[in-house]
């Protein structure tokens, strides 16, 4: 199999990578839905509203980033292939690194983590 092919196979990876990115973005931001946020083990922490904002900017700022490398390559051929390839993989990187580092700061680290859950899962709002 040809370089050639990779990279076209990269290239159109890039287009459900940044739709995904922007539709969990404007979940989180339109429809304040946290259900997507900080997942660890795919459960959200007990006060993922704490956390949708970063969660939020780390998904807009990759899939918007996604999408202008996918606008810059087919439709003004602005980039050339390792200049495109370079700036959308340190983009997946980053972001996973990211939402990984944003999971685990929003679980907690430790033993208190358990005792930070109950208490916030205690919390009632009063009627």
């Amino acid at each position: 199999m040809s370089i050639f092919i990779l990279n076209w196979v990269f290239l159109l990876a890039l287009f459900p990578v940044a739709f995904f990115w922007l539709r969990r973005a404007w979940r989180i931001y339109a429809r304040r839905d946290f259900s997507e946020v900080a997942l660890k083990r795919g459960v959200p922490p007990p006060d993922a509203e704490r956390y949708a904002p970063y969660e939020m900017a780390i998904n807009l700022v990759g899939g918007v980033v996604m999408a202008g490398v996918l606008i810059a390559v087919l439709g003004f051929q602005a980039l050339e292939r390792q200049d495109w390839i370079a700036v959308a993989g340190s983009t997946l990187w980053i972001k996973l690194f990211a939402s990984f580092a944003l999971s685990r700061q929003a679980h907690g680290l430790g033993p208190g983590r358990k005792k930070r859950a109950e208490i916030h899962a205690d919390k009632k709002p009063a009627d």
